[in-house]
């Protein structure tokens, strides 16, 4: 058991310290970024004249998405909102309570979904309508365009958003909900299963088939459900408490 707890301490050592180095990296990555994105609009802002004057330049659009966030806030994000926690839950897959403590997590994390004004002054967009697209792209493997009709958001936008969500995501949750078992955490579910009947189990499999929609032919006979469907199966360990 000594050996045990000393091996699972230095895991435990070793990936603090790959989270701290990767943590680093993405700052530094951020800043570039942040600084090519603020040059690029620099640049964007000053050639704006000669570009609108180009024939057959397509304008932007003007998604109206100020008032796409005030309705939505109206919609799940104030008292008295026009729909419930379960229309929340229903559509998103987790409570709204849920939802709010993981975007002030990734907020407070990366300041990219913080709303903030652009080089021109203008308002962007709200963290809801950001962490909205993403779930709703997680959730159910919307697209970008779909996404815009719901939070009025460029494909540029959601990708980075989708991105940069995954990558806090990981960063601030690895340590807590993907680290190996303690063993307080393994007798706790030993003792568990043992007084419901099933003695040296800490878990139980369970799956679900995921529908692919546009699989690659090459592979069509890899992968299908009792359905006809092509999907891939998802495992994960399930305890009594997840």
């Amino acid at each position: 058991m000594a050996d045990m707890q000393e091996v699972l301490e230095r895991q435990e050592r070793e990936t603090r310290e790959r989270m701290r180095r990767r943590a680093a990296s993405k700052r530094a990555q951020r800043e570039l970024d942040e600084q090519l994105g603020i040059a690029v609009a620099l640049l964007e802002e000053e050639n704006q004249g000669c570009r609108s004057s180009r024939e057959g330049r397509r304008p932007n659009v003007d998604r109206h998405r100020h008032s796409r966030g005030k309705n939505l806030m109206e919609d799940y994000f104030i008292p008295q909102s026009l729909y419930s926690d379960v229309h929340f839950r229903g559509r998103y897959r987790m409570q709204p309570h849920l939802f709010n403590k993981i975007m002030h997590d990734i907020c407070n994390y990366d300041e990219y979904f913080v709303q903030k004004r652009n080089c021109a002054g203008n308002l962007g967009l709200l963290p809801e309508q950001k962490f909205i697209a993403v779930i709703r792209m997680l959730a159910y493997g919307s697209f970008t365009d779909q996404v815009d009709e719901i939070a009025r958001m460029g494909k540029s936008i959601v990708l980075e958003s989708l991105v940069r969500f995954c990558d806090a995501g990981e960063t601030l949750y690895t340590r807590d909900y993907l680290r190996r078992p303690t063993p307080r955490d393994l007798q706790r579910l030993l003792q568990k299963a043992e007084s419901r009947g099933f003695p040296g189990m800490i878990g139980s499999i369970d799956c679900m088939h995921w529908q692919w929609k546009n699989f690659p032919t090459a592979w069509q006979g890899d992968y299908g459900n009792r359905k006809g469907q092509k999907s891939i199966i998802l495992e994960a360990v399930a305890g009594f408490d997840t």
